[in-house]
């Protein structure tokens, strides 16, 4: 599926590959061809078919093993559902999991967000506000977090992209208690944060229109876990500090995102990191140690029947496409859903 957008041309530069770049730099995941038509720049986008665009050398074995003989194309928007699990290649599919939880949930209910992943993913989603609400400004659709059909829609646009996706839950879900658990070297140490819901100015399509984004409020005074916090953290026992207690799990919502690249971000989807792997490049059976250490601790704390909803996103050009199979039963069996 391809998109057709129409803007001013003062908005691109006249050099191809500065425009490259620019355009690269605000879809992010998907690709966009600017073609001069007059005195606009008409913007084609759609979801890449070269394999090079996804960095790994091996993605062929990963899609191997997910089947369907699926096309490098159909990647951005494969997902599977079983039960409580939903399992996807672009972690952005982890809204739409929590968009059909905030669907069928009743009433109020205090939530814990346990995003396992080697990035925050708090950019600013091309999600435009507007007083009616939110809308889509590459189909021109309302967007409402509890319709999933709206939150897929926007995904499928390329609205709701890579990096972004925690951002627009937050504005609607602002009382989460967040625990992002990463490994070093990105992340040494624990840091808990106040979440600030903020917005931007769009800086492509509409320069008069704002994005959500959120901001992480980081001082020396703010310290432990609480509703509207984010703790960023290396260390199991402090990301799970107080979900041991069953009195509090008994009102409280769990919702589990596992980006594969915690475990191994070899790529961190740079061509680059081919010839120079990124530091975050362990070995398939450290990955899979990394995965009983993770499941050991949430069965310790009671906490495996208590997860809602649960995301395991693959990141095509991030965690290498050879250890999808293996770590994919591995984790599925620690979580007990295989």
């Amino acid at each position: 599926m391809s998109s057709l957008i129409s803007i001013p041309l003062c908005r691109l530069s006249n050099d191809a590959q500065r425009r490259h770049a620019q355009l690269r730099e605000y879809f992010c995941d998907k690709d966009a061809v600017a073609t001069q038509t007059g005195k606009q720049w008409l913007l084609k986008l759609e979801w890449s078919n070269d394999p090079y665009r996804y960095v790994d050398p091996r993605l062929a074995e990963g899609l191997a093993w997910w089947g369907d003989n699926l096309q490098f194309q159909r990647m951005a928007v494969e997902r599977k559902r079983k039960g409580r699990v939903l399992l996807s290649l672009n972690d952005t599919w982890t809204l739409e999991s929590w968009s059909e939880w905030l669907a069928r949930r009743s009433g109020s209910a205090n939530v814990v967000v346990l995003h396992v992943d080697d990035h925050k993913d708090l950019d600013a989603p091309r999600i435009f506000l507007s007083p009616e609400g939110w809308i889509d400004p590459i189909e021109g659709r309302a967007v409402d977090l509890s319709d999933p059909n709206s939150v897929t829609s926007a995904i499928e646009s390329g609205a709701f992209g890579m990096g972004s996706f925690l951002t627009p839950f937050l504005h609607h879900v602002p009382y989460a208690d967040v625990r992002h658990l990463c490994q070093g070297p990105k992340c040494t140490g624990t840091f808990d944060s106040a979440i600030k819901l903020e917005t931007a100015f769009d800086s492509l399509l509409d320069l008069d229109a704002i994005r959500p984004t959120v901001e992480l409020e980081l001082t020396s005074l703010l310290k432990g876990v609480a509703r509207g916090r984010y703790r960023y953290t290396d260390d199991m026992d402090a990301w799970l500090e107080g979900l041991d207690c069953q009195t509090r799990i008994n009102d409280t919502t769990f919702l589990l995102h596992i980006d594969m690249d915690y475990f191994c971000n070899r790529y961190d989807g740079d061509s680059d990191a081919v010839e120079h792997p990124r530091p975050l490049n362990l070995s398939l059976p450290q990955v899979l140690a990394q995965i009983d250490k993770l499941t050991e601790a949430l069965r310790c704390r009671s906490l495996l029947e208590c997860l809602e909803d649960i995301v395991i996103a693959f990141s095509p050009g991030f965690f290498p496409a050879e250890y999808w199979a293996p770590s994919c039963e591995r984790l599925l069996e620690g979580l007990g859903e295989s």
